[in-house]
């Protein structure tokens, strides 16, 4: 009887999946491969499921250690260069800020696989504890269910972002940029 208390008070304690804030992240990276290359930025909006409020922001430049894996193509479009990055954090602090951040919260992200597996790769390489519901949210896949029959022909980003009314994300990328754009997708869809 005791036991069956114990795991009943644990129940009540755990915050329910719609009262869980959504992390949409974008980060921005050297290349496409977690193993080899690394994220040079990280750009968080933490909204409210109920109210589709922003709680809190962090948009964060990363200092790479081995730009030598980095693609020329990947830096072009994140607008990477040494000066902006003066400075900048180690993945160490940028990780520690991100899951203080989203600590209960359902990771999102407009591809989610890309950017989750950054993450997930950043929270091995440095130890830090992923404190995010186990939970996916993928704007792609609530975008390609709701506006399949719209005529829409291509999903990215940018090309949903038009088709809803709202300004594509700028060049060159950058990770706050695109979870603004990301949140306004995600408000979009989840009211209509």
């Amino acid at each position: 009887m005791l036991l069956v208390n114990i795991n009943k008070m644990k129940e009540d304690k755990k915050m329910k999946i719609l009262e869980r804030p959504i992390a949409i992240t974008d980060v921005e990276t050297t290349g496409l491969d977690p193993a080899i290359q690394e994220i040079v930025e990280i750009g968080l909006v933490l909204v409210n499921q109920q109210t589709l409020k922003i709680m809190d922001t962090l948009d964060v430049k990363v200092r790479p250690e081995h730009l030598e894996t980095a693609t020329e193509f990947a830096l072009k479009l994140n607008g990477y260069n040494m000066s902006d990055w003066q400075g900048a954090p180690t993945l160490q602090a940028a990780m520690s800020l991100y899951s203080e951040k989203t600590k209960d919260a359902i990771f999102c992200a407009h591809n989610v696989t890309f950017d989750w597996s950054f993450i997930l790769e950043a929270f091995k390489k440095t130890g830090i504890k992923n404190l995010m519901d186990y939970h996916r949210v993928d704007l792609f896949t609530m975008a390609w269910m709701k506006l399949r029959s719209s005529g829409l022909e291509k999903f990215n980003m940018n090309e949903v972002a038009k088709h809803l009314g709202i300004p594509e994300e700028p060049m060159p990328h950058r990770a706050i940029n695109g979870t603004m754009t990301a949140y306004e997708i995600y408000k979009q869809l989840v009211s209509d």
